[in-house]
């Protein structure tokens, strides 16, 4: 059994997810934690030193020699190397927007990504010795950025709150429903999820056995270390109190590497990795004995199903004709599933949906449906499970896909009779196309949207169609005859319509007012014909319109702040001076005086209370309009591929500095600055 090395007690309660390690004096290993009064505690102990020999510091006084503000906030950060960028980084993730520092606050690296950002790592995702950045963002998705260019996407069914890296391409990753796993590049290996919260998750070989695990600290007080390729529990241990930070250190410097957890109530443990002589077990005799009753469970599962076979055996023998009256408990052999996936507008009673038709080949009904799919269902699976009086051999099953993604449904359906007790489980897996939600229509050129994008692949049409077909819900194939081609959706969502034009000469014109569901058909198509590099022009007049309305309120709100800063800053001068004047007052026993002086003070820190709620709102309104912002430099870069991508992004940061809001329209429509 593995146990604890060292045992602390910290003097002061721990923020979550605010525990690090660093050598303040170049030497010593501290172990720095935020307190949940606001301070920042560190605790340090020298080599050879007894475990109550601790030495803490109250509050740890960081030289800093060049502060930056970072207009849009600071989230989480994350400190190493990126890319081909020399120096060292601390990149900051906060509202939308990702920005790097070097050790002088030199502004290094920028871009945007689609939400606010939660989490962020650095790790080696393409095996190519650099490091690309990961990002957790609210949006729900892990974005991998090779310096400012966005190379992977992974959509995940909650807010990422954690990352971290494990090795090579493999990386462990945290959601805020309590879902904890590990991909390799863009493959998921496992995950679990708990009804409790990971604070915590950190990469750390507890087994000696070459290779980290992924260790998480959980809500309730529990740590455990997970296989990175299966997510079996190969070590836990329990705290009296949720976990505040998982972190590592050669803490008692004795040249070993610890693994140190801490609780919010500031107990710490270190833990020592496993000799090689256990072979990775780390768990003590009561977790063999939960080992040997669950295998134990799975015997008495395997038991029951060979006697229900039996019974059923016994069933088909004794009444082989007796189907007419539903009383056989096996199926034929010969019953089939039959699955369908299909498009409906909705009405007064349902909205719009994706439907998925099930039914069985024969008079066999079916009991119950069990769908299990990323993302769309609440807690991610979904029962039908009709009333005795509506069992029939088929069953529809609606279904909303919240985003344009493709979506893989995982089918368990329960078959039988309607007398029966037991039934046939059969399993399958149907795909949702990516843009399931939208419904062909005939065109209508009076209604055709106004925003766009145009641009020229070196694609046949007819490649062009297998594109729509394979993307889009249709009851039947759509064909090509000849150019120029034009197919028509609708969506379920908001009623909107899409346009695809095709050109014999490969030009193609999106028609859509929604510049979102253009950048994802852009991106979509690059990733269908493999493009690098695409350049488009493009025009959204309804969505730029309400951007310079945005841009317009953030400098009305930049505005307010600056006078309010001001204000702020002459009614503390007043408070000096009045505090001056009042003690003046007091010391030559001038009691009218001091009073009329304190009751202006009085006065002046109601006037300053509001000043700080107006501030505070003003700083909301601001935050949440730079958001948008920042999302609208990234639905442009959206729209392109590759090298343009990134020059619309860099090219539309350049303009908001300059303040040249016609400019940056241009970026956003054309790709360039230039006329």
């Amino acid at each position: 059994m593995l146990l604890p090395v060292f045992t602390l007690k910290l003097r002061h309660k721990i923020s979550p997810r605010m525990v690090a390690v660093g050598r303040y004096d170049g030497i010593h290993p501290c172990l720095a934690a935020a307190t949940q009064t606001g301070k920042v505690t560190g605790s340090s102990r020298a080599h050879g030193a007894r475990p109550e020999d601790l030495h803490f510091v109250n509050y740890l006084g960081i030289s800093v020699t060049r502060p930056r503000a970072v207009a849009d906030g600071a989230n989480t950060i994350v400190l190493g190397t990126l890319g081909d960028i020399a120096p060292p980084l601390a990149i900051i993730g906060g509202n939308c927007a990702l920005q790097g520092f070097d050790h002088e606050g030199n502004d290094l690296f920028w871009t945007v990504t689609g939400d606010n950002v939660h989490s962020l790592a650095l790790c080696d995702f393409d095996g190519d010795g650099k490091k690309e950045l990961l990002v957790g963002s609210e949006d729900f998705d892990i974005r991998v950025f090779k310096e400012d260019e966005i190379v992977a996407e992974m959509t995940e069914t909650e807010v990422i709150t954690s990352l971290c890296p494990m090795y090579g391409s493999r990386f462990g990753y945290a959601l805020s429903n309590g879902t904890v796993g590990v991909y390799d590049k863009t493959a998921r290996y496992w995950r679990i999820k708990s009804k409790n919260h990971a604070m915590s998750i950190h990469a750390f070989d507890l087994n000696s056995d070459g290779v980290c695990e992924l260790i998480t600290g959980w809500s309730n007080g529990k740590v455990d270390a997970r296989s990175d390729r299966t997510g079996e529990v190969i070590f836990k241990d329990n705290f009296n109190s949720a976990i505040a930070g998982v972190v590592e250190g050669d803490y008692r410097m004795d040249g070993h590497v610890q693994l140190i957890c801490c609780s919010v109530d500031g107990e710490i443990r270190g833990y020592l990795p496993g000799m090689a002589e256990m072979k990775g077990n780390l768990m003590d005799t009561s977790m063999e004995q939960d080992l040997i009753r669950e295998l134990s469970q799975k015997k008495q599962n395997l038991l029951l199903e060979l006697r229900n076979y039996e019974e059923n055996m016994k069933a088909e023998l004794s009444s082989p004709l007796n189907e007419a009256d539903g009383q056989r408990g096996v199926i034929p052999a010969n019953t089939r599933l039959h699955t369908a996936l299909s498009v409906h507008m909705g009405n007064e009673k349902q909205a719009a949906h994706a439907e998925l038709r099930i039914s069985t080949s024969n008079d066999t009904i079916i009991r119950a449906v069990l769908i299990f799919a990323e993302g769309i269902f609440a807690g991610e699976s979904h029962v039908v499970h009709p009333s005795i009086h509506n069992l029939s051999s088929s069953i529809c099953v609606p279904i909303i896909p919240p985003k344009d993604v493709p979506v893989d449904l995982h089918v368990k359906t329960f078959v039988g009779y309607r007398s029966s007790t037991q039934f046939h489980v059969f399993e399958l897996t149907k795909q949702l196309p990516r843009f399931t939600m939208y419904l062909i229509t005939s065109p209508d050129s009076a209604s055709e949207p106004l925003g766009y994008v145009n641009f020229t692949i070196a694609e046949r049409a007819q490649r062009m169609v297998m594109w729509v077909n394979q993307n889009f819900l249709m009851s039947e194939d759509i064909t090509f005859q000849n150019a120029p081609f034009q197919v028509c959706f609708t969506s379920l969502r908001n009623g909107g319509l899409l346009y695809i034009k095709i050109k014999s000469s490969g030009e193609i014109t999106v028609n859509t007012d929604d510049i979102d569901l253009a950048g994802d058909i852009i991106q979509s198509l690059a990733s269908f014909f493999a493009i690098e590099d695409l350049q488009v022009e493009a025009d959204f007049p309804i969505y730029f319109e309400e951007l310079r309305k945005v841009l317009a309120k953030v400098d009305e709100y930049h505005t307010v702040h600056q006078k309010l800063s001001a204000d702020m800053a002459d009614n503390s001068n007043l408070i000096r001076s009045l505090l001056v004047r009042a003690e003046d007052a007091r010391l030559m026993r001038d009691m009218k005086t001091m009073k009329n002086r304190y009751m202006e003070l009085y006065d002046l820190n109601k006037d300053l209370l509001n000043g700080y709620k107006i501030r505070c709102n003003n700083h909301t309104e601001l935050l949440g309009n730079l958001k948008a912002v920042n999302q609208a430099i990234q639905r442009a870069g959206r729209l392109r591929v590759g090298k343009p991508k990134n020059q619309v992004i860099n090219a539309c940061r350049d303009a908001i500095r300059s303040n040249n809001i016609n400019t940056l329209f241009r970026i956003m429509r054309v790709g360039t600055a230039s006329s």
